[in-house]
């Protein structure tokens, strides 16, 4: 055997070796500073992307089913808001359906009182802060279509579903307009029609309001003063949030799809079936900011009086 040819092609090897040694550690300490661990959150299913490009930053489950609760009412929203000709001051009589409903379900509430005329713009408000399941049974009354309130309400939630599908969210389904029967979606298929939804003014205003006051004609002649209260604690206490949405129920547990901006970026995320939903998001938040903001966390509080969702 030759043994200066074995030991040439040694040293050939060491050096090949020796260069790619030398090449591939940058590329190494290039992909860790780019891509830091993700968090670990406790919800079910979660995710986060780039509001502007829809890239996925974290996923948790993100593609799979689950029911959203109050989180619903993003869609009623978006619903209304992509009317034609949408008059934001028209006039809605409140009606005792939506009370009873209120009762019947054990839902959370804006507390209209029969025969107050409220606006669609102060019922977006009503629905969407407090999480009124009477406000949204008003819209979905008011731009429903039928006979009755039943048939008008189902109407809605028809058109809910329609939007589902022209916006692919196949695995989106509507049976409510408030989120308490059996609604489901991922936690990226809400994260896509939030997307969808902050492209509305009205509505990116609505849901970075902590607290909105209306006055309203009241059935007795005199005036009706509300006051409600946005149930999300993560506005104002993690720098940037502007939104979204909190929903509660036993079959889903505590839900929350929210939204922050900086330096001219926005994230949003969802976090489904999660018992400690604001920390999940806050830590979501700062992977995708490369902040270190959720471990001072401290939750806005909510008056006693305020409704919890």
């Amino acid at each position: 055997m030759n043994t200066k040819f074995l030991t040439a092609r040694k040293i050939t090897i060491i050096a090949v070796s020796g260069a790619l040694i030398a090449a591939f550690p940058l590329v190494a300490r290039s992909v860790t500073a780019e891509d830091p661990a993700p968090p670990t959150v406790g919800a079910e299913g979660a995710t986060l992307v780039d509001g502007e490009s829809g890239k996925s930053l974290y996923g948790k489950r993100a593609d799979t089913p689950r029911p959203m609760a109050s989180t619903v009412k993003i869609m009623v929203a978006y619903t209304v808001l992509d009317q034609r000709n949408l008059d934001l001051e028209r006039e809605v009589t409140v009606r005792q359906q939506y009370r009873d409903y209120v009762a019947a379900h054990h839902a959370s509430t804006a507390d209209l009182q029969t025969g107050d005329k409220v606006t669609v713009r102060q019922l977006l408000y009503a629905s969407l802060l407090p999480s009124g399941a009477d406000a949204a049974e008003a819209l979905a009354d008011t731009f429903g279509t039928g006979d009755s309130l039943a048939e008008r309400t189902r109407s809605f939630v028809g058109k809910m579903n329609a939007k589902a599908r022209q916006l692919q969210l196949s695995e989106t389904r509507f049976h409510t307009f408030d989120g308490t029967g059996d609604d489901t979606s991922t936690p990226a298929e809400l994260v896509e029609l939030t997307r969808h939804a902050l492209q509305n003014e009205v509505f990116r205003k609505v849901v970075e309001t902590k607290k909105y006051k209306a006055e309203a004609p009241a059935a007795n002649g005199r005036t009706r003063y509300y006051t409600w209260t946005n149930t999300n604690q993560l506005l104002g206490a993690y720098d940037g949030v502007i939104g979204i949405k909190t929903g509660t129920t036993q079959k889903a547990g505590a839900c929350l799809v929210f939204a922050a901006s900086r330096d001219g970026r926005t994230l949003v995320g969802s976090v489904l079936d999660s018992d400690n939903r604001y920390t999940d998001a806050a830590k979501l938040l700062d992977h995708g900011f490369g902040s270190d903001d959720a471990k001072d966390l401290e939750l806005s509080e909510l008056p006693s009086d305020a409704q919890r969702d």
